[in-house]
């Protein structure tokens, strides 16, 4: 079984975090922070979900490969939805996508850098089980 909390752990502690969600393919929920932020962060990441597939699918109409990495930067702060691309193409089961909200004044750079990495390692231990 996968530690999401401390998979999530690095994430949670980066300057300007908000709130959190690691997303199957299919889009369910397999864990949530809303960190006492009174947004529906399923709710939420479910729908960024789903434009992110409706991107994922435009941009393979126009010759390119799957999306791996959206970000919504507002005038207050940002949204990533980060996809692993699982461990290999085509599993399904390992693939994962990182939904998490920041402050602006968070450290952004980091942030990209850590929700990446532990997307492809919850995505790796997936694919192990």
């Amino acid at each position: 079984m996968i530690d999401f909390e401390q998979s999530m752990k690095k994430i949670k502690g980066i300057n300007g975090y908000l709130g959190s969600a690691v997303l199957n393919f299919a889009g369910e929920t397999l864990y949530m922070d809303e960190n006492d932020t009174g947004v529906d962060i399923a709710y939420s990441a479910s729908i960024f979900n789903d434009a992110f597939r409706m991107m994922s699918e435009s941009s393979l109409d126009v010759g390119l490969s799957e999306a791996s990495f959206v970000e919504t930067k507002t005038y207050d702060g940002h949204v990533f939805l980060i996809n692993s691309t699982g461990e290999q193409m085509g599993d399904n089961f390992s693939k994962i996508n990182v939904f998490s909200i920041f402050r602006d004044d968070g450290n952004i750079a980091l942030a990209k850098m850590v929700i990446d990495k532990v997307s492809k390692n919850i995505s790796k231990e997936m694919s192990e089980m």
